[in-house]
C-alpha cells in the first residue's frame, strides 16, 4: 500500500498553483480558474463512472486518480482546505448513512 495521502496531493497542488512553469498543468488550470477547472472535474466524474460500469478496472484506478486530483484543485481555487472536507466525513462517519439522510431537508434526500 502507498504511503502517499490526499494531503500529500493537496500540498504538491497548492507548491504548483502558483508555479510559472509553464509545464504545470496545475498552474495552468489554475489561471483558466473555477469555472473550467471545475467543468473538468465534472467530466472526470462522468469518466469515472462509465470506467465503472464497464468493469474496467484500471480505468476505473486512473480516473478516480484524475478525480481526486481535479477536486483538490477545485478545493484549493475556492480555498477550501482538504481537512474540512475529511472533518465532515469524520463527522458524517459518526451515525448511519440513513440517520444522516433522515436530518436533511426533505428536497436533498
Amino acid at each position: 500500500m502507498s504511503a502517499f495521502t490526499l494531503a500529500d496531493l493537496e500540498r504538491i497542488v497548492a507548491g504548483r498553483a502558483t508555479s510559472d512553469d509553464p509545464s504545470s498543468y496545475t498552474a495552468k488550470l489554475v489561471r483558466k480558474g473555477l469555472p473550467k477547472t471545475a467543468k473538468k472535474l465534472g467530466e472526470e466524474a462522468v469518466e469515472a463512472v462509465i470506467a465503472a460500469l464497464t468493469e474496467d478496472e484500471a480505468g476505473l484506478v486512473g480516473e478516480s486518480a484524475d478525480l481526486l486530483y481535479h477536486l483538490l484543485v477545485v478545493l484549493h481555487l475556492r480555498r477550501v482546505p482538504l481537512d474540512a472536507v475529511m472533518a465532515e466525513l469524520e463527522r458524517r462517519t459518526a451515525e448511519t448513512g440513513l440517520e444522516e439522510k433522515a436530518r436533511r431537508p426533505a428536497e436533498e434526500r
